[in-house]
């Protein structure tokens, strides 16, 4: 017998098996665990046993006849476990597709098949110009090798043609082709030429570059003239983006520009055999672009050639629940893996990528000016609101401009981070506000659905008609939602027609779709959103952007708040007059003086960057220093701070000199679902040293097993 080392969905490493022939690595095996029938993908073969051979399994079933999983793909989730410090098993199977997980065989897809005339096909006389359609297939056919999906956009009947060129024995077929990449209708800038050509100096090699381009500069021409060359060569892309809402207008760029390229597509929302097939191709190298959110990152690609990570400072590519990773990061890693160029791109960089590119670990470049000759950056304006009496969070400034703009036919963006209709219910009487059972969060008021809602665990209940500890009916609604500015903005402008865009109002596949098609026919005067909106939408005709309650994250104990502050107001700015219109911005604020404005009214993030940095520098936090937290939550806070403190204790011996261990600490949200949760943070100079402590860590927690506790480890945590 061969024995088998197989990564399976549990916290155990990779267990071992028997078959009577070697497996090859990264093959799916069905296997039995604990008396169920559990898939496995192969992780090591012809391995010393360490048990009794007697003990040992068979495995049930190979799955033979489909692709295995490349090695370099599993280079990356060994990394990834052990950078994370997350279980090998677990890791495989969150990187890979639901339809892999299933104990059943899967169907490989079809290598594309792509057609051209042969020699004796071009001796042919071409169809006359009055069948003007069979005319462009024929030329088609004879100048290049394609697909029939690209045929048919040329030729309805195109199947029809190809079968009678086929009995006459004209054309070529083959299951491999370079795809064709039309010219661009985009002509760059001489800023965007040189950003590409120096990209392009790096195609064979591991080069890491930060895009610093402000909003509107074109990065994303950029991207696609960088992306062109490498997909002309053969190779293919891996296109990372932070939000399932900006797919859809990529999508369609893309489209547009690549329009015979195949693609595959992977984020949360695409349907489960969808996504499963799409991951296959790029696997097998039948899709030649990869475009997906962070998940996406773990996607096996046979000829990587270019990464791109577009608005690389958003936090939304970090995973923050089961295997946390940062899929920016692991996307730098596969890029050194496989010797190809990175290009990091943001209006406002993480100040972690801004630094690496100071030191000359990544090769800074810039984009300074809006693509748009004619395009201006927007004026910012700080509206005082101290001593203001405001309407519902408007003060009368921005109430006036709102209107004057609508009577000219502007379109308007008034931007709060905060939806529902308020964020808490008050009572007058006592003081009591209503706070979520589970969560130490207040519930938030959503007036349409006549609810209180948690927006951490979805806990909803009726709005009460009177106060739990007085009984007083007069209760009273504190602070602004987006669907109070909405209710507020349409009394005061009953004519205007007035959009939400909030994760309450667009959870449904086509309304991205519906909302553009809306904008782009003049069917919107005011936009209210939140962050959803913030980042790489580009409304042409967008002129004035209103910021309401900007200063909230100033009173965080979160040492990022500031620079997440900055980025937040710096790109829904940036929204503002991407076109022919002047673009004006104002920013309500009670700190006026506070130095993060100075630096967002004069739009200068090296400004605010070298500010911070300096900050940052002086207490050794990240980027000058690394951190981890080790979590816990238990039913009572005391159960889960004193588990944290105890292993503290037996670590502290043991821990390398450079790195040091707090106390055990609630978490800023120290209630979740019903859990209480603490945390302890681990911090080094050394990230070396501060991985070695983590080991230790993972090695004492295994063996201080407690039902009632949940314990997790957070490598270069993002939430405090």
């Amino acid at each position: 017998m061969i024995y088998h080392h197989i990564a399976l969905n549990t916290i155990l490493p990779p267990l071992t098996y028997a078959h009577d022939t070697a497996l090859p690595l990264g093959s799916r095996v069905l296997v039995n665990l604990r008396g169920k029938p559990q898939i496995g993908v192969v992780w090591a073969n012809h391995v010393q046993p360490e048990i009794d051979v007697n003990k040992i399994l068979p495995i049930l079933k190979i799955f033979d006849h489909e692709p295995t999983l490349p090695e370099n793909w599993r280079e990356l989730i060994d990394f990834t476990a052990r950078y994370y410090h997350y279980p090998i098993g677990q890791t495989v199977f969150t990187a890979l597709p639901s339809l892999l997980k299933e104990p059943r065989p899967i169907e490989s897809p079809e290598s594309p098949v792509f057609y051209t005339l042969n020699d004796l096909g071009k001796q042919q006389t071409p169809p006359p110009k009055n069948h003007a359609k069979k005319l462009q297939l024929w030329q088609a056919l004879f100048s290049g090798c394609l697909d029939m999906a690209t045929l048919k956009k040329i030729h309805p009947k195109a199947i029809d043609l190809i079968n009678e060129y086929k009995k006459l024995d004209w054309l070529s077929i083959c299951t491999a082709t370079t795809p064709s990449i039309p010219p661009s209708q985009h002509i760059l800038n001489a800023e965007q030429t040189e950003v590409s050509n120096t990209i392009q100096s790096h195609l064979h090699e591991y080069q890491p570059f930060l895009l610093h381009g402000i909003t509107g500069s074109g990065k994303t021409e950029v991207y696609f003239d960088v992306m062109a060359t490498v997909l002309a060569q053969g190779k293919q892309v891996l296109f990372l983006l932070p939000e399932i809402n900006l797919t859809p207008q990529l999508l369609a760029r893309v489209a547009q520009r690549f329009p015979d390229v195949p693609t595959a597509v992977l984020h949360s929302q695409t349907a489960t055999g969808a996504r499963g097939r799409d991951y296959l191709r790029a696997m097998l190298g039948h899709a030649k672009l990869v475009i997906g959110t962070r998940l996406a990152v773990f996607t096996p690609i046979l000829d990587l050639g270019l990464i791109v990570v577009d608005e690389e400072h958003d936090n939304s590519f970090n995973q923050d629940n089961e295997l946390r990773y940062h899929a920016r990061d692991l996307a730098v890693w596969r890029a050194r893996q496989v010797a190809c160029p990175i290009v990091l791109g943001s209006a406002t960089p993480s100040l972690e990528s801004w630094h690496k590119a100071q030191i000359g670990a990544y090769q800074l470049l810039t984009l300074s000016h809006r693509a748009n000759a004619i395009a201006k950056l927007p004026e910012i304006e700080l509206v005082d609101v101290r001593r203001m009496r405001l309407d519902n969070g408007f003060s009368p400034q921005v109430l006036n401009l709102l209107k004057q703009n609508h009577q000219n036919g502007g379109l308007s963006l008034v931007y709060l981070n905060r939806r529902g209709f308020a964020p808490a219910l008050f009572c007058g009487d006592c003081g009591h506000t209503f706070g979520c059972p589970n969560c130490s969060a207040k519930l938030v008021l959503h007036q349409r659905a006549r609810q209180l809602r948690c927006h951490h665990c979805d806990f909803r209940q009726p709005i009460p008609h009177a106060c739990e500890e007085c009984g007083n009916q007069d209760l009273t609604a504190v602070g602004q939602g987006t669907q109070r500015i909405e209710e507020t903005l349409k009394n005061f402008l009953p004519l205007a027609k007035i959009v939400r865009v909030d994760r309450d109002s667009m959870h449904k596949k086509t309304d991205w779709a519906h909302l553009y098609d809306q904008i782009h026919a003049q069917q919107v005067d005011i936009l209210i959103g939140t962050q959803m909106l913030a980042k790489g939408h580009d409304f042409p005709n967008l002129n004035l952007v209103v910021v309401l309650n900007a200063d909230g994250s100033l009173f965080s104990s979160d040492f990022r708040a500031p620079e997440r502050l900055f980025a937040e107001l710096m790109q829904v700015s940036g929204r503002a007059g991407r076109a022919e219109k002047a673009g004006r911005v104002l920013i309500q604020t009670q700190l006026p003086e506070h130095e993060i404005f100075h630096a967002i009214r004069a739009q200068n993030f090296a400004q605010f960057a070298t500010q911070e940095l300096a900050q940052r520098e002086m207490f050794g936090l990240p980027p000058f220093g690394f951190q981890a937290a080790v979590r816990a939550d238990a039913l009572k806070m005391s159960d889960a701070v004193d588990f944290l403190n105890e292993i503290r204790d037996v670590i502290a011996p043991m821990l390398p000199e450079n790195v040091s261990q707090m106390g055990a600490v609630p978490m800023l949200m120290a209630r979740l679902a019903e859990r209480e949760r603490a945390q302890i943070f681990i911090e080094s100079m050394n990230r070396v040293a501060l991985h070695r402590a983590l080991s230790l860590w993972e090695q004492v927690l295994a063996q201080h097993r407690d039902n009632r506790i949940r314990w997790h480890i957070d490598v270069d945590c993002q939430e405090m």
